[in-house]
């Protein structure tokens, strides 16, 4: 016996919501629960007065998010969760009218994910009246930019970027009228022109569009920026090459969209990277709340941020490193690095003659010294060998380069191991917080668990 249509419709989209759900809210559990209710009531987020709970209900089905431990939602996992609704049901609703379907087609363009984070800026394209002519413009320029991810310039990958103000015209430039070409609406006709990719680099230099989509400069991105805002300080941490955009996107509530040179895309609002598109999925990075808790468990805020802000540039470049920052240097450390990698204990040098010279005896000349006072190149050299960078809370090089020790078989789980960065992460997570970076550009956060991931 066939599904009927309507049944098939709402089990294709129970399952569309559920993928979202725990795509952007991965340290959150998911339960479904039925209810007595067959009513046709539409997708909908309830209140609560529960930090760490958020529950989403249609017709007769509950979904319950909850964070472990005493997790919360944050400001920006809220909004992610309405921008979520707010696609789907304006999919679910042109399914359902044909007319609509029709007249909202742009709703169907590209994957879903897109429109998600499109909706995170503004959810107006998917009102439920549908403001007339409304257009996502954020997840327009994301499939321009996947279509040049999978291209080429002279054998080197592109990269790109438009910045997309929320008004009419150029706030540094005023005078300047806006081009006629390209229309709003043909975007995506940019992508057959290989060449235009290269007027701007997405890491110097940006296109500036208008809000309808219109281009209306070539700008170099921290100069526009330090124009508009010239006294402003970035309050969220981010990686080094990309300060630039964020600053750009401080005010008037402008958002950077960038395809970076390694195929991640970037989304920059707020003063801070907001998105970030890498190992074939998006991530809400959240940074000034996963930058907070970080801050708070190393309880020295130059430190924190200087450990904070290398990984997000080691992942930026796709380096992998490890930090450790010990709560009880006496304890931990003779349980996690062996003598021969430690830089606080006394060197001894090798009998004279011997014409042998160790790596620690290199490493002899960090001594006594601070990651705080280190130049970040040197530090970020540090970061590069194989093993962990170990610090005390007032920044003190305890080791570098160290693999960290633990029992071969303590972070087995049903019969699989973790890999030796994330096995060591999670040693060295019993005694202090620890940020692990790895090759594919994701920043995990342990102490005592995992906290969360970037």
């Amino acid at each position: 016996m066939s599904t009927p249509p309507g049944l098939a419709l709402n089990a294709f989209y129970d399952g569309v919501l559920q993928a979202a759900l725990r795509q952007f809210f991965r340290r959150a559990s998911l339960a479904v629960e039925p209810r007595q209710s067959t009513s046709d009531r539409p997708l909908t987020i309830e209140p609560s007065t529960e930090p760490s709970t958020l529950s989403l209900s249609w017709a007769g089905t509950r979904y319950l998010l909850r964070m472990p431990g005493r997790g919360t939602f944050t400001p920006h996992q809220i909004r992610m969760a309405r921008a979520i609704v707010a696609v789907i049901r304006a999919r679910y609703r042109a399914v359902l009218n044909p007319e609509l379907a029709a007249e909202r087609g742009e709703l169907f363009r590209g994957p879903i994910e897109d429109r998600y984070v499109g909706a995170f800026f503004d959810e107006r394209p998917y009102s439920d009246g549908g403001a007339e002519g409304a257009v996502d413009r954020i997840a327009s320029i994301i499939e321009m930019l996947r279509v040049a991810a999978l291209s080429t310039y002279e054998n080197r990958p592109i990269s790109t970027g438009i910045l997309l103000l929320a008004g009419d015209y150029d706030p540094c430039r005023p005078e300047l009228p806006a081009a006629d070409k390209p229309p709003p609406s043909d975007m995506q006709a940019l992508t057959s022109i290989k060449s235009f990719y290269r007027l701007a680099d997405g890491v110097r230099t940006v296109f500036l569009a208008n809000a309808e989509g219109r281009l209306l400069d070539i700008i170099d991105i921290d100069r526009w920026g330090r124009q508009l805002c010239p006294d402003e300080i970035l309050d969220v941490p981010g990686a080094t090459a990309y300060q630039a955009h964020a600053r750009a996107t401080l005010t008037l509530r402008s958002v950077g969209v960038v395809l970076s040179p390694s195929r991640d895309i970037k989304v920059f609002a707020e003063g801070a990277e907001v998105f970030s598109f890498h190992s074939a999925a998006w991530h809400l990075l959240d940074l000034k709340g996963k930058y907070e808790l970080w801050a708070d468990a190393v309880g020295n805020a130059a430190l924190a941020l200087r450990l904070f802000q290398l990984a997000l540039d080691l992942a930026d470049a796709r380096e992998g490193a490890l930090f450790a920052v010990l709560r009880d240097p006496a304890e931990a450390v003779p349980q996690l690095v062996a003598p021969a990698d430690r830089l606080d204990i006394p060197f001894q040098t090798d009998l004279p003659g011997s014409g042998t010279v160790s790596r620690r005896q290199v490493l002899h000349l960090l001594e006594g010294r601070t990651v705080t006072d280190l130049d970040l190149s040197v530090l970020s050299t540090l970061a590069s060998l194989d093993g962990a960078i170990v610090v005390d809370r007032e920044g003190r090089l305890l080791a570098a380069g160290a693999i960290l020790r633990h029992p071969p078989s303590e972070f087995e789980m049903g019969g699989i191991v973790e890999g030796a960065r994330t096995t060591a992460a999670m040693a060295a997570g019993k005694f202090g917080p620890v940020l692990k970076v790895s090759e594919d550009g994701e920043i995990t956060f342990f102490d005592r668990e995992r906290v969360w991931d970037i």
